[in-house]
């Protein structure tokens, strides 16, 4: 696993996890949500006029992630708005590189070392045992069955748009192909959260949050960038894995800033998470 690769998806999952956790923060997480989409569209539309579009061989990939995008996008929210973000997001981002590994395999035929599946092995165990402790902590069965059911169609969701982008940018140039899928996502997501909630509502979420929201539409555009450019040069089974350290740092920043209960077992599968990391980046 390249040193540089490592370094990208590290930034880039601190990024992930603080763009997460300023949605989650939002009053009206549906808008704040649509919001965010909408300023990471708009600053990619400027970009986009400097890096010009993707090669035409590449706009049909960017089309089908762009609608996986707005479909995670919109999950996300629900969970968010009905769940424990300690819960949802690593569950969610946890369950995502067990799948990616399914169609990496079946359709890039990456080989992984012993080590390797090892320490993907380790990465998500860890991530899952950071989310179940708030099933522990709290004997509401209900709400939390279907966090986790829905939690589990966000990790689908992400291990196949990741599996598309990871390989679209290894034929392709990473940046524009990025910058369009971003473009296109508001032209989903903003319909459907208008219709559903108005233009007042998303003027009045503007007004009280616009600097987080300015933050968090950078952050989730420059976090993915990131990935894209790891994904280029490093196995992709191994690179989604590890930018799902993400999860860690969420969990730390719902205890740290939402009270949400971190607890032993919670740093238990932190560092399981961590060591994981470490095992792919030796024996991977």
């Amino acid at each position: 696993m390249p040193i540089l690769a490592l370094v990208l998806l590290f930034f880039s999952a601190a990024m992930h996890a603080t763009w997460n956790f300023l949605l989650k923060s939002a009053e009206e997480k549906y808008i704040a949500m649509g919001w965010q989409v909408i300023l990471s569209g708009l600053f990619s539309t400027v970009l986009i006029f400097f890096t010009g579009l993707p090669p035409r061989s590449m706009w049909f990939f960017a089309v089908l992630s762009m609608i996986l995008e707005a479909i995670y996008f919109i999950l996300l929210c629900i969970a968010y708005s009905d769940h424990d973000f300690s819960l949802v997001y690593p569950i969610a981002r946890g369950a995502a590189p067990a799948l990616l590994v399914l169609w990496t395999a079946l359709f890039l035929h990456e080989q992984l070392t012993t080590g390797g599946y090892i320490g993907l092995a380790m990465i998500t165990g860890g991530m899952i045992l950071i989310g179940a402790t708030t099933l522990m902590q709290n004997h509401e069965e209900k709400p939390h069955l279907r966090g986790i059911l829905t939690a589990l169609s966000v990790a689908l969701i992400i291990s196949v748009y990741t599996y598309i982008d990871g390989n679209a940018v290894k034929h392709g140039p990473a940046l524009p192909y990025g910058l369009s899928m971003f473009v296109m996502v508001p032209f989903v997501t903003t319909p459907y959260l208008t219709h559903r909630y108005g233009w007042r509502s998303f003027v009045s979420v503007w007004k009280k949050n616009r600097g987080y929201l300015l933050i968090g539409g950078v952050l989730g555009l420059v976090a993915y960038m990131l990935a894209l450019f790891a994904y280029t040069f490093a196995p992709l089974s191994y690179s989604g894995a590890i930018r799902e350290v993400s999860a860690v740092i969420g969990a730390f920043l719902g205890w740290r800033f939402l009270k949400e209960e971190m607890g032993g077992i919670r740093v238990v599968g932190s560092a399981i998470v961590f060591a994981g990391v470490m095992v792919i980046a030796v024996f991977g």
